[in-house]
C-alpha cells in the first residue's frame, strides 16, 4: 500500500474514533463527568476533529511533499485528545500534564507547513 493510502486511511480512522468518542462524550458522559471536565473532553474531541480535516487535506494534496507536518499532527492527535480524554474521564493528573506536548507537536506540524511553503518554488 502507498504511503498516500495509508494517511487517508490514518485520517478516516482518527475522523471515525472522533465522531464515536464525540458521541459517546455527548450521551454516555454528560450525566457522568462535571461541566468541567465535559469541557475539557469536548476540547479532546475538537482538536482531534480539526487536525483529522487538516491531516486528511495534507494527505488528499501534493502541495506539501514531506509527511513530517502529518507525523506531528497524528502525534499531536494521540497526546493532546487522547490525554484528555483519559483525564476527564479518569481524573488521573498525569494525564492533563500530556496535554501540553500534544499542543507542542500541532504547533510544530503547523510550523512545518509554513517552513514547507516559503520553500516551496512557484
Amino acid at each position: 500500500m502507498n504511503d498516500k493510502k495509508v494517511w487517508i486511511i490514518i485520517s478516516a480512522v482518527s475522523g471515525f474514533t472522533a465522531v464515536a468518542i464525540g458521541a459517546f462524550g455527548a450521551h454516555g458522559l454528560r450525566e457522568k463527568l462535571s461541566a468541567e471536565m465535559l469541557e475539557v473532553y469536548k476540547t479532546g474531541v475538537l482538536y482531534q476533529f480539526i487536525h483529522t480535516i487538516v491531516l486528511l487535506i495534507l494527505s488528499l494534496t501534493n502541495f506539501i511533499k514531506g509527511k513530517l507536518p502529518s507525523i506531528f499532527f497524528l502525534t499531536g492527535i494521540i497526546l493532546f485528545s487522547f490525554s484528555l480524554y483519559l483525564y476527564s474521564t479518569l481524573g488521573i493528573r498525569i494525564f492533563a500534564m500530556i496535554t501540553p506536548v500534544g499542543g507542542v507537536c500541532f504547533l510544530i506540524g503547523w510550523i512545518w507547513i509554513i517552513i514547507e511553503v516559503i520553500r516551496k518554488k512557484d
